[in-house]
């Protein structure tokens, strides 16, 4: 006879069900039968036994990438709408939110979270900027990232942005869409020989500087924590902050962004860099106080800005506002500049980057499944003593 399952079979089935799936042996069934949701079902996993997951932001691209790494072993729950105190709801029931690097993650939302049933927040980026760790850490929810999805895609769109502001290859092809083939204003110059100022020279830096090289550029490479490695190589040297803003003819940034290098480019930096310089910036909006960029712009100070993140991308990067007024001005400003190209928040987006991305992430859930907490965490990132 068929009929609604009562308690008894439904934990029978559940048992059965998560013993097929990841071996789980009595103690654990036990403390997780502490825990069951409304429907009887323990807390945080499906019907299926599968493990709730509440992906925010995601968009198709994401959703291909981890169906494909998944086959189905996680109950992944895509939300398109970023996180924030008004979406926090969506997360009801899952053990785990899926971030990305838009979603806010603030004190309030990680209350929400946990008060929702949320142990893990699994960040799909290697930025945490927008992660409360201390409260996380309060409301005893672990936080792990991607820390190196592909350092390669970065590096070739940052180059991308030098060469199509160098050679006007924006301005060229709107042009000639136009039937305007003209070459007046399209001069670029030789990258050969040109000084690029490398700030950050982690993994991201490195692939970019292995490009650079290959151009015939000289690297000036500002960094904390020199690499013997990379200031052995012919045509690199480590230099002084100052030194590189001195005298790059390209400065490109690939650092973190932390309170001491907010606005690390402020007005003052600016004044400090050579005349015409190219700024390059595909790692976080707030390395670059936008209003003294715009400042440099208008005087020419800076003669040309490739960016792939913006201060105050959040609601606009990833959505579609084309039927809406612009509200923020200083990017409207940005936009109206010929020597300025915004790409938003790309740079990562390759096929093979999107697939380290889920195959990271999902590794990272599993270790949080199988009772790994805290530093145990491969990819755990924690809040600064």
């Amino acid at each position: 006879m068929g009929g609604a399952m009562n308690d008894q079979q439904r934990m029978t089935t559940f048992r059965e069900q998560l013993q097929q799936t990841d071996g789980l042996d009595e103690r654990r069934f036990a403390r997780l039968m502490q825990a069951l949701d409304r429907d009887g079902k323990p807390a945080g996993y499906d019907e299926r036994g599968r493990l709730r997951v509440a992906m925010y932001d995601a968009k198709s691209y994401d959703i291909a990438s981890f169906e494909q790494q998944n086959q189905g072993r996680l109950a992944i729950r895509p939300i398109e709408a970023s996180l924030g105190e008004s979406t926090v709801d969506a997360a009801e029931g899952c053990t785990v939110a899926c971030l990305f690097v838009n979603d806010r993650c603030d004190a309030a939302v990680v209350a929400g979270l946990a008060a929702r049933g949320v142990k893990l927040v699994a960040l799909r980026c290697a930025g945490f900027n927008n992660v409360d760790l201390a409260a996380c850490e309060q409301h005893e929810l672990d936080v792990v990232r991607v820390p190196a999805y592909s350092p390669y895609a970065v590096a070739e769109h940052t180059v991308a942005l030098m060469l199509m502001l160098n050679r006007h290859l924006h301005l060229a092809y709107q042009r000639n869409r136009a039937g305007y083939f003209v070459l007046e204003g399209l001069t670029g110059f030789d990258m050969r020989g040109k000084t690029v100022g490398v700030v950050g020279g982690g993994k991201i830096g490195r692939c970019t500087i292995d490009i650079l090289l290959g151009l015939g550029c000289r690297v000036l490479v500002f960094d904390p924590q020199p690499c013997e490695e990379l200031a052995a190589r012919d045509g690199v040297a480590y230099s002084e902050l100052d030194t590189l803003l001195r005298e790059s003819d390209i400065i490109t940034l690939h650092l973190p962004l932390f309170p001491e290098t907010h606005y690390l480019i402020d007005a003052a930096a600016i004044a400090r860099m050579k005349r015409g310089v190219m700024l390059i910036n595909t790692s976080r909006g707030g390395l670059v106080d936008t209003r003294a960029l715009i400042d440099g712009l208008k005087s020419g100070q800076i003669g040309y800005a490739g960016l792939d993140v913006y201060e105050e991308e959040a609601g606009i990067f990833f959505h579609d506002v084309s039927g809406k007024v612009l509200s923020d001005d200083v990017l409207a400003r940005l936009l109206t500049f010929n020597n300025v190209v915004i790409t938003s928040h790309q740079a990562f987006l390759t096929r093979e980057a999107l697939s380290n991305i889920a195959e990271t992430t999902l590794a990272n859930i599993a270790e949080h499944q199988a009772g790994r907490r805290g530093a145990q965490l491969t990819n755990a990132v924690r809040s600064p003593r």
